[in-house]
């Protein structure tokens, strides 16, 4: 097969990047071997349930069957994302795993996909981002897999470019902040450009076409000293429109088409939670305890949705999980003001859900939170039965 090279910014086993995934895996031949390298987060305590989450992942949102290897070689997909970068480079910078993916890439062969973590080893250096960010180590680079040296590319590769966790801080550029990337900026060698890929975000190159285009929320910076350029998401130009960029020159690229209903729908997960929650608070304030309890079967639906993202931001599925259970017991109190008798049908529904997805806790704090609103639940071998609590 002809090559393609993905490179993520984050969100890489999320609903954002589903349609990405699906037009590379379109690419792939019948019976393709489909390799996911763990090398980023091998370190982890919970290494097994992250590589089986993004196999569900793969299998049920993109219709590969991916099997965890140490090697690529004879892949025709690869995908690797997040975890540690420096830990990635000690296991695959001189070993045969970054001799492999840099002949994927100079024999324009394949698809490969690195996301997060393994997108920052791409380049000429990598940014050590736990040792900076969290233990404190001075601002400095590591040198990288320099995976794009063959497609003319001399640059570094960014991801979380438009972070905004940090809230009263600048978590921006892989939680470097503007004043330790101007700072490393120094540091690169002559003629080194910064490729930053924001949150959501995905830049595909048609190895064979030399085609370039910029899909998903956000965008892709291309950053030196004395010149920016930023295509939005539907950016199209050629690999050597984009090498121009790269260097500090100019590029005719094709203006972003509107997008596609279905992209145009597609938010975050932390965007998702915000929005439950306030539909939650407005519809408590108004006395709606119905819809009260549809923000809380929707919360509980988008969970279901993202349960296989494997890097969680900004807290992820267990601060979705935490804010139901609060939820749950909000519900309880408000409904018990409002009469929870009109809810006892969608509020089991909704325990039903939990208990058959082994949330057997979540599924009793609904419980007791419709004992509090004055509906006692009893589980029977026909179902479980609902009646008024005795005053």
């Amino acid at each position: 097969m002809s090559g393609v090279l993905v490179l993520m910014g984050s969100g890489e086993t999320s609903p954002t990047m589903v349609e990405v995934h699906r037009s590379v895996a379109r690419r792939l031949p019948a019976g393709a071997r489909a390799v996911l390298l763990d090398t980023p987060y091998a370190f982890q305590e919970n290494r097994a349930d992250i590589s089986a989450r993004a196999r569900r992942y793969f299998a049920r949102s993109v219709g590969l069957q991916v099997e965890v290897a140490e090697g690529v070689a004879g892949a025709d997909w690869v995908f690797s994302g997040p975890g540690s970068p420096t830990y990635a480079l000690e296991h695959w910078i001189d070993g045969p795993v970054g001799g492999d993916l840099r002949a994927r890439v100079r024999a324009r062969r394949g698809a490969t996909v690195l996301a997060s973590a393994a997108a920052c080893t791409a380049g000429v250096a990598t940014v050590p981002v736990y040792e900076i960010y969290k233990v404190g180590a001075e601002p400095h680079w590591r040198p990288g897999l320099d995976l794009l040296e063959p497609l003319g590319l001399r640059v570094v590769v960014i991801p979380h470019f438009d972070n905004a966790e940090g809230g009263t801080h600048d978590t921006r550029f892989c939680y470097l902040g503007e004043r330790r990337l101007s700072r490393m900026e120094r540091e690169l060698p002559p003629g080194t450009a910064v490729l930053g890929l924001d949150e959501h975000t995905a830049v595909l190159v048609d190895l064979r076409t030399e085609e370039v285009e910029v899909a998903g929320r956000g965008g892709l910076t291309i950053r030196r000293p004395d010149t920016r350029a930023v295509l939005p998401a539907g950016s199209r130009l050629t690999l050597g429109e984009l090498r121009r960029l790269a260097e500090g020159g100019g590029a005719a690229v094709t203006p972003p088409a509107p997008p596609p209903a279905e992209a145009a729908r597609q938010v975050t997960l932390e965007e998702t939670i915000r929005a439950c929650e306030c539909r939650f608070q407005e519809a408590v304030t108004r006395s709606d305890p119905p819809a009260a309890a549809r923000a809380v079967l929707d919360l509980e639906a988008e969970l279901v949705r993202w349960s296989a993202d494997t890097e969680e931001d900004e807290g992820g599925v267990d601060q979705a999980r935490d804010l139901m259970r609060l939820l749950i017991a909000r519900l309880g109190e408000a409904a018990s003001e409002a009469g929870v008798r009109r809810l006892a049908g969608p509020l089991l529904a909704l325990r039903d859900e939990l208990r058959r997805a082994g949330r057997y806790a979540d599924a009793d704090a609904l419980r007791d939170a419709m004992g509090r609103g004055g509906v006692l639940v009893e589980d029977t071998p026909d179902g479980p039965r609902w009646t008024p609590r005795p005053d």
